[in-house]
């Protein structure tokens, strides 16, 4: 069975009490940012484009839960490695990390990217779950005027 989690803006607690030896500290010290992580940053990227969608369709998506999990448990039916699940009775949507950023064939590399790749993947996803056109989920987003 996959491990998955559901995914939200804050998902990681930042500190905890470790064998007794109280809270722990960041390790980049109190004058430096936090460490993000391409973890950390899927995450993100995964709750703001799911809580964008949220908006724009609030009925068809309300109770929608949107997880992340590293791979899917088994290979799909045409031998290729799924990039989401969507289990529509129990109203889930899953995203997988490792296929979604590894199998890319992005032209660059950059954050930009792969930013857009991860929010084309859960359209896509959301599209399905909808049985809709992932184009026709936010067509003013496209619209260049």
């Amino acid at each position: 069975m996959t491990r998955s989690r559901i995914v939200r803006p804050s998902a990681r607690p930042g500190s905890r009490d470790r064998h007794g030896r109280g809270l722990r500290s960041a390790v980049t010290g109190p004058d430096l940012p936090l460490l993000h992580t391409r973890s950390d940053l899927f995450d993100l990227t995964v709750s703001a484009t799911a809580e964008y969608l949220k908006d724009l369709w609030p009925d068809e998506l309300a109770g929608v839960s949107f997880e992340v999990a590293g791979l899917p448990s088994k290979i799909a039916p045409a031998g290729g490695i799924d990039r989401w699940s969507v289990i529509a009775p129990e109203k889930r949507v899953v995203l997988f990390r490792l296929p979604i950023e590894r199998l890319a064939r992005l032209n660059r590399t950059d954050d930009l990217h792969r930013r857009m790749l991860i929010e084309s993947c859960v359209f896509r996803a959301v599209a399905e779950l909808l049985g809709k056109d992932p184009w026709d989920l936010a067509p003013e987003r496209f619209r260049h005027l």
